[in-house]
């Protein structure tokens, strides 16, 4: 596994499920396109596979 991972929130969280948009918000996600880098680990990997069809996930 990599060292991190680089997110980018790809869609919007406008209508999705409120608990998808507080994952999103927990990841450090506000607003479209912004980027933020992350440890790799099993607690990150499992909120990103809620939000997948939001986010866009690099390894770095």
């Amino acid at each position: 596994m990599a060292k991190k991972l680089r997110v980018t929130l790809v869609k919007s969280t406008i209508g999705a499920v409120p608990k998808n948009k507080k994952t999103v918000e927990a990841l450090g996600l506000r607003k479209v396109n912004k980027t933020v880098e992350l440890p790799d680990n099993d607690s990150v990997r499992g909120m990103l596979r809620m939000v997948n069809h939001l986010v866009k996930v690099e390894e770095i």
